[in-house]
């Protein structure tokens, strides 16, 4: 009986430090309704190696309705949509959503998070700006526009990426930090896609941005198009510090 309850306080005693020792948690959703990304494998499995460098908690769902409401989202400190597309989320499944941030959590959106629920104003607001159309993919300067954020201060001041540069459409909300842009001289910016056409956004090119927004925190980065993306360092340390700062607050320093 003795060595029982000894096996047993050593295992609470292991689930508690486990419990407390881990800053927040994360919801990552990947849920598509269009075009499925074949990078997505290596990207959950990039932000779970996150999760366990950086000693929070992650859960992964595609199922919306498993998660998507208040009782499920109240366990979690920031909700990360990598590689969604198109319309996800039903209207009951928004409203949760919409009341999580409002509660003062983060959001965190890769790639074509840009590229999901076009119909719906709210979220339009939240990512801050909409996908409109890219050219085929191409290696192009990147700068840093902005070092005060976390996860910026590793990423050089220019470097050359190779990517798929996404054309954007005009800003959602006023508040916008913008982080990364890419320098549309160091590559081709045309394409036609029928009535479409990528004619560049005039010189300033945001690829990376956050705000806060509706009580909560946004954090949104266009790159991460390729698997081999989510083993390069700098754009991971990258990525942790949207997550890290949407699920927290904190990161930011004062100028």
């Amino acid at each position: 009986m003795q060595r029982k309850v000894t096996i047993m306080l050593v295992l609470f005693s292991m689930v508690s430090l486990t419990a407390f020792g881990q800053q927040f948690k994360a919801l990552l959703f990947t849920k598509v309704a269009g075009y499925h990304h074949e990078a997505v494998n290596e990207g959950v499995d990039a932000i779970r190696w996150l999760a366990k460098r950086n000693d929070f908690a992650l859960d992964w769902h595609q199922d919306a309705s498993r998660v998507f409401n208040d009782k499920a989202l109240a366990e979690y400190d920031v909700v990360i949509f990598l590689m969604t597309t198109q319309d996800i989320l039903n209207d009951e499944q928004q409203e949760a959503f919409k009341r999580f941030i409002q509660s003062g959590k983060g959001f965190v959106g890769i790639h074509t998070a840009s590229d999901t629920e076009y119909d719906w104003p709210w979220y339009n607001q939240l990512i801050g700006r909409m996908f409109y159309i890219h050219p085929h993919r191409q290696t192009a300067a990147i700068n840093v526009e902005d070092r005060n954020f976390p996860g910026m201060q590793l990423m050089p001041d220019m470097r050359w990426w190779t990517d798929e540069w996404y054309e954007f459409g005009e800003e959602k909300v006023d508040n916008l930090n913008y982080l990364i842009t890419v320098d549309e001289s160091t590559y081709d910016v045309k394409a036609k896609w029928g009535e479409k056409e990528a004619k560049g956004m005039n010189g300033f090119h945001p690829v990376a941005w956050y705000h806060d927004f509706d009580g909560g925190r946004a954090f949104y980065t266009a790159m991460g198009h390729m698997a081999e993306t989510y083993s390069d360092a700098i754009f991971l340390e990258h990525i942790y510090g949207g997550i890290f700062w949407a699920a927290t607050g904190k990161g930011v320093m004062k100028k």
